[in-house]
């Protein structure tokens, strides 16, 4: 596997593994240590990570705060305990019940047009809650650690940033409710599962995230990108 003059790798990562696993097969493939990724997917999303191998790890905190591109199926009607369905904890560490139904609540009156205009509140910086089973930390300990041993902690809230939401039709998903299809391009920091949530609830309904992959970091395009 070649890689360019910065060091980079575009790496299409499948729906199943943890962003570590990635890192750690180019680096079994590559026989390479020194390596980061310029931000992590859950395990049941897919799509675009920015790999710095060697002197390209130094490129990655710049990388990091470049804005992304998602497209998202969001789940009406459902409320997973962790955002979304299946999720493991970041870097596949962890047990327990991941993506389990806690809530499911009628939906009514749901129209493209209702969508769309909350997709259009959406945009610009919301303050929303950081889900507990992300990486994200609280007293040096990642939350999801806490949630791994059941502690008890206030879920973070943090400024998240949408540029677009763009509208791309409904559907019908996991236990047939309505599934609303958005592309979404963000800034760094922001968790697309916290927008799948304030969705619902500005929808006047619950809702999770069903399904999410990311196509371009800046730049950069997965369609560009390597399968490993």
């Amino acid at each position: 596997m070649e890689t360019n003059k910065d060091k980079l790798i575009l790496i299409d990562k499948p729906v199943g593994i943890t962003s570590f696993d990635i890192i750690r097969q180019l680096r079994k493939k590559l026989n390479i240590k020194k390596m980061g990724h310029a931000g992590t997917l859950d395990p049941r999303a897919s799509g675009l990570m920015l790999i710095g191998i060697e002197d390209g790890t130094k490129k990655l905190k710049d990388l990091i705060g470049l804005p992304k591109v998602y497209k998202a199926e969001i789940l009406l009607g459902v409320k997973t305990n962790t955002g979304d369905f299946d999720s493991n904890y970041p870097e596949g560490e962890g047990e327990g019940e991941n993506g389990k139904i806690i809530e499911e609540k009628e939906i009514k009156n749901i129209s493209e047009e209702k969508v769309k205009e909350v997709l259009k509140s959406l945009m610009g910086d919301t303050v929303l809650e950081v889900s507990l089973f992300s990486a994200m930390k609280r007293k040096g300990k990642s939350l999801y650690k806490y949630a791994q041993k059941g502690q008890e902690v206030t879920k973070p809230k943090r400024v998240m940033t949408v540029f677009r939401a763009d509208f791309e039709g409904l559907g019908v998903g996991y236990l047939n409710k309505t599934v609303v299809k958005v592309e979404f391009e963000v800034g760094s920091g922001t968790y697309i599962r916290s927008l799948a949530e304030e969705l619902g609830e500005r929808l006047g309904t619950v809702a999770t995230l069903q399904n999410l992959r990311r196509i371009s970091i800046g730049d950069f395009k997965v369609e560009d990108a390597k399968v490993l």
